[in-house]
């Protein structure tokens, strides 16, 4: 009993981040490029409830760098980047 009461404790000190990393919203930015792949997400992170998750893709080379630098700023978690043939999927939960 012990070890599972050990375990919930130290589950409750985790993060507050969504098991499943389903999208609450989606952003386009394919083909558009800095700063509007930005300025696109932080008006669209700003619409989003605290927890819910920003499904946002990307080609412009600097957003991975962009968005990245706009989470660490802000507080909001970086949950996954993906890259595929120049292609960026990120999924940023908000604070």
């Amino acid at each position: 009993m012990k070890k599972s009461e050990t375990h919930t404790e130290s589950s409750n000190k985790e993060p507050n981040i969504k098991p499943t990393l389903k999208p609450t919203e989606t952003l386009d930015c394919i083909g558009v490029f800095c700063p509007e792949p930005l300025f696109q997400t932080r008006s669209k992170i700003d619409d989003l409830n605290c927890g819910d998750i920003l499904e946002v893709f990307a080609d412009d080379p600097a957003s991975k760098e962009d968005l990245t630098r706009f989470c660490k700023r802000t507080g909001h978690i970086l949950l996954k980047v993906e890259e595929n043939a120049g292609e960026f999927r990120f999924l940023i939960q908000k604070k």
